[in-house]
């Protein structure tokens, strides 16, 4: 009698054949059925056979295949046939039970492709079941709804919503776009949006229209590495243009110019702020739109709003007419965006964290060439091991004693512990704050993503 390498006991092994690549199994049920599947009469009978094909987890490197000798049966009572059904096998594919579960988990890490390949299945196949885990996973688990969130965007083929937990630096949802139907669909449908207090963000008006009809109740902030960036961007301008006016000889002179000059000053090496004091006495225009770019990022030591605007409008009157068409933007954005710029100066929240995850993103994104973005986000949300969760228990409360009860010459003393009332009813909760940014990069570089 072959051995049950199957190891599922509703099934009796009659025959395996291996090659180098595949187990076949034959196999039957062991347990015949005793009544009519539908009208559950015990007057059934033998009515054929047929050989059925179940897939099966991959056992010492080789795919299995199990071939199922099934039963089929008429009922004399209400005159229909029907097959016995399988033990541990799939309702809706020809699979087992424990392997849907296996694709299902390994497809959050590995591609498609290679599971397919595994297991002897085509890879539709394997997006079909991931798919239907992904929508279990979704009904299971929930993330804590952040009080102070980050929206942003990352790069995914296009730019996709990211909505993050400041306060614990994790993702908990990522958007097929950023549009503001999207956004609002989102925050509308939010449980415990009431309480979220500040929102970081860049200056995308959909962004701030959607968060403002949605949660009223929200200090937003503008992010102010975006604001940041448009005067790096501006200096980048002049910069360039400068540079196309000056001869071979004089551009040679202004060798990685770019790396020193993208610098904060405070950050500059002996040798490297040398360097930039030359150039800048050399080239008087890139001096003066240099020093723009410092004395703007120097704004944001201000303490307050008050003393940020104030130094903006030094600035300003500082920014001359042959540099002002470069810095024109940032000037035009700061005066749009005003109120919500300055919020940061009260409330000094910022979603730059996830900004290191666009190039690493973009990483996935092409390993994994050919991906939905359903697929993508599953990978990334629903990663095992990158959550970052807190474990909430009850507080200590002090036992209250009952008044001592004579009954019939006995005391009997009452405990709080006796009384439903007042026991605690409170159990530990645990509380999953979404994917962990830090995690979830050490993830993907090493591949387990």
């Amino acid at each position: 009698m072959p051995t049950n390498i199957l190891n599922l006991p509703a099934y009796h092994v009659t025959h395996v054949d291996q090659n180098d690549h595949d187990y076949h199994v034959k196999a039957e049920v062991k347990a015949p059925l005793t009544a009519c599947l539908h009208c559950r009469s015990d007057s059934i009978v033998g009515f054929g056979r047929r050989e059925q094909l179940v897939r099966d987890l991959p056992s010492h490197g080789k795919r299995v295949g199990i071939y199922v000798d099934t039963r089929r049966f008429r009922c004399r009572a209400c005159s229909k046939t029907f097959y016995e059904p399988l033990p541990a096998i799939d309702a809706r594919r020809p699979m087992t039970s424990r392997l849907i579960e296996w694709v299902g988990k390994q497809a959050i890490k590995r591609t498609f492709a290679s599971i397919a390949d595994e297991v002897g299945i085509d890879e539709k196949s394997v997006r079909s079941i991931f798919r239907d885990y992904i929508n279990e996973l979704e009904k299971t688990i929930r993330f804590e709804t952040p009080k102070w969130m980050g929206i942003d965007e990352i790069h995914l083929v296009r730019p996709r919503g990211v909505i993050a937990n400041i306060q614990n630096n994790t993702i908990v949802e990522l958007l097929p776009n950023r549009n503001k139907e999207t956004i609002l669909r989102y925050l509308s449908g939010l449980e415990g949006h009431q309480q979220v207090q500040y929102v970081a963000m860049d200056m995308w008006v959909p962004y701030r229209d959607a968060v403002e009809e949605v949660m009223p109740q929200v200090r937003i902030v503008i992010d102010k590495f975006h604001v940041l960036k448009m005067a790096n961007e501006a200096f980048e301008r002049v910069r360039k243009s400068y540079r196309e006016s000056l001869t071979p000889k004089q551009r040679r002179g202004l060798m990685h110019d770019r790396f020193v000059m993208l610098k904060r000053e405070h950050d500059l090496t002996d040798q490297e702020a040398l360097k930039l004091s030359g150039w800048l006495s050399n080239y008087p225009e890139l001096g003066l739109a240099y020093r723009l770019k410092e004395d703007f990022f120097k704004i944001y030591d201000a303490s307050t709003p008050e003393e940020a605007l104030a130094r903006f409008a030094a600035w300003d009157r500082a920014v001359t007419a042959e540099v002002r068409d470069a810095f024109s933007d940032l000037i035009q954005a700061w005066r749009n965006w005003q109120p919500y710029i300055l919020a940061y100066f009260d409330h000094p929240v910022t979603n730059a964290y996830t900004e290191c995850l666009n190039g690493l993103l973009r990483i996935m994104d092409r390993l994994g060439r050919g991906y939905s973005f359903e697929a993508l986000r599953a990978k990334i949300l629903f990663a095992e091991g990158a959550y970052k969760k807190q474990l909430i228990r009850p507080k200590f409360t002090r036992q209250r004693k009952e008044p001592e009860v004579a009954i019939y010459g006995f005391q009997v003393e009452y405990m709080a512990s006796l009384s439903p009332t007042n026991q605690h009813k409170d159990a530990d909760r645990e509380i999953n704050f979404g994917v962990d940014i830090s995690t979830l990069t050490r993830m993907i570089e090493s591949g387990d993503i």
